[in-house]
């Protein structure tokens, strides 16, 4: 069980070990191109959530991250020992909620710098902490998806 919350420790880690480096080294806009029109590292701030939405609700931010920790780590607790998948989606979910969280408690403000342009589209610019929640997301749903298979609910 406590491996779980190994994995979300070392998210949080390399999230805020990435923003410090960042932080620390990089202007604020500067660039460095890893793939031409596909990859770069650029030094960009966030007071929302991703495309910038809600800018500046910090006390909103604060509220809802408060109540993912709490509701990750109870399934965690209740439902991690019968699916590893599924402890493991909720380890990542819960490391990118505590990695943004550190930055908007502390900077008030995300740091991102992962910013790709995929078949044209400039996405937005995200994180470790960002990434993890994406991936963690994804895992749950196929979990549910391989449970809901498994009850006989959804045919092979």
């Amino acid at each position: 069980m406590y491996w779980y919350y190994m994995i979300a420790l070392l998210i949080i880690v390399l999230d805020q070990a990435s923003k410090w480096l960042i932080v620390t080294r990089m202007e604020l806009g500067e660039q460095i191109t890893l793939i031409e029109n596909f990859f770069y590292i650029t030094s960009h701030r966030n007071t929302g959530a991703a495309w910038g939405i809600l800018e500046g609700q910090m006390t909103f931010f604060y509220i809802v991250t408060v109540i993912v920790v709490a509701v990750v780590v109870y399934y965690i607790q209740a439902y991690a020992k019968e699916s590893k998948l599924l402890g493991i989606a909720l380890s990542f979910v819960l490391g990118g909620a505590i990695g943004n969280f550190i930055d908007r408690l502390f900077r008030k403000e995300v740091v991102d710098f992962f910013d790709s342009i995929i078949f044209g589209y400039d996405f937005p610019i995200f994180n470790i902490a960002d990434a993890s929640l994406v991936v963690g997301v994804f895992f749950i749903i196929i979990t549910m998806f391989l449970d809901e298979r498994k009850k006989g609910k959804i045919a092979s």
